[in-house]
């Protein structure tokens, strides 16, 4: 007669449904008293008891049972249905489309019990073929946090992207600047076009084209007060953004700006055609608007940027709004700004991002110490 097996033991059976060796433990009771049972199966007694051991194995170290079909795919899908709340609907459109176009379809098959660094790190390696180091980091990212948040939920036991590195990969687009003849150039050009007011106060105030776009009148002063000590000039104030919210991109980033008189005139003139051409403008109160008076989006200002780039002259790149930022660097860098105060002007914490981002815009040769070395050893 065969041993009955003692208490905590589990039992071991076969299952003819599945023609598979069963073997089950009870590892609880629900507050209703209903057993919690762990069970593994295998096409033989070894098997089957060797995988209730790996069960057991991931219960004691607190880990829910999760399916054994769970896969990338299914933690990446989770993410993006619940792991961006709070965010705008062009942040989760971007990481959608990226995760659906280089995620899903190299990794998502992948079971994520078994996805390993060597996986990922492989997967990276491929993409840095064709893709630039910036997109890379954010795919990187992106998976990083699925897989953070599948670990949270008990469906997988660590993390294996955060242990790799994110290789170099191709030369992204570089940023260029206008310079000062081709940025008058484009100031003559855009007088008349609807988008004068938008292309002067970018180059001239060096604002963000997110900043720009949130702008209302009610936070520009086209007129300021001579009448105080000391003079307060006509500026615009920058506390707001297309974001999230409406946060500007940093603390640092909600500042107030004074306004040059060329740009002055332009945001006179665009703020009377305004009036003129749409009488219910004050129900949104922003500056910079559609024809319909609604917030413009990325495409709306490069489509009428980039018509008056070409009637500028401005053939030889594929010219982008946010370069007139980087024109605005370098050309009160060319004209000897010193650079924490251009960093001031670009709403950076410090020099830093000013030094990384704009590094090949900022112009003025540092002429002092050649000099010195000239009055000591001769010309």
């Amino acid at each position: 007669m065969t041993a009955r097996r003692g208490r905590g033991e589990g039992s071991l059976y076969w299952d003819e449904d599945r023609q598979r060796f069963i073997a089950a433990v009870v590892v609880g009771y629900t507050p209703a008293g209903k057993r919690i049972m762990r069970r593994g199966s295998g096409k033989t007694k070894t098997e089957a008891r060797a995988k209730l051991k790996e069960v057991l194995r991931d219960h004691e170290d607190g880990l829910a049972i999760a399916p054994q079909n769970y896969t990338v795919a299914d933690a990446v899908r989770d993410w993006l249905a619940y792991g961006l709340n709070g965010r705008s609907a062009a942040t989760v459109t971007k990481c959608t489309g990226m995760c659906n176009t280089h995620i899903i379809p190299d990794l998502g098959a992948r079971k994520l019990r078994v996805l390993s660094a060597s996986d990922v790190d492989k997967w990276l390696a491929a993409k840095a073929k064709t893709l630039s180091t910036a997109t890379l980091q954010n795919l990187h990212n992106y998976l990083n946090r699925a897989v953070t948040r599948a670990m949270a939920r008990d469906k997988v036991k660590r993390n294996v992207v955060a242990l790799c590195g994110v290789p170099t990969g191709q030369p992204g687009r570089p940023s260029r600047s206008l310079t000062l003849a081709q940025a008058s150039a484009l100031l003559d050009a855009a007088k008349g076009a609807p988008a004068e007011a938008y292309i002067v106060t970018s180059l001239l105030t060096g604002a963000r084209t997110e900043e720009l776009r949130a702008l209302t009148w009610a936070h520009v002063d086209l007129v300021g007060l001579d009448d105080v000590d000391p003079p307060i000039p006509p500026s615009i104030q920058v506390w707001r953004s297309v974001r999230a919210g409406g946060d500007t991109k940093t603390k640092k980033s909600r500042r107030t700006l004074a306004i040059p008189a060329r740009c002055v005139v332009a945001l006179t003139a665009h703020q009377a055609k305004q009036r003129k051409d749409r009488p219910d403008w004050q129900e949104t109160d922003l500056v910079f608007s559609t024809s319909s008076g609604a917030a413009l989006d990325a495409a709306n200002v490069r489509r009428a940027f980039r018509a008056v780039a070409r009637k500028a002259g401005l053939t030889d790149h594929n010219w982008t709004p946010r370069e007139l930022r980087h024109s605005f660097v370098s050309l009160l860098s060319s004209g000897g700004m010193r650079i924490e105060e251009i960093a001031d002007l670009m709403g950076h914490a410090g020099t830093r991002v000013t030094e990384a981002v704009y590094r090949h815009e900022l112009r003025p040769v540092l002429l002092n110490g050649a000099v010195a070395m000239d009055k000591i050893f001769g010309a």
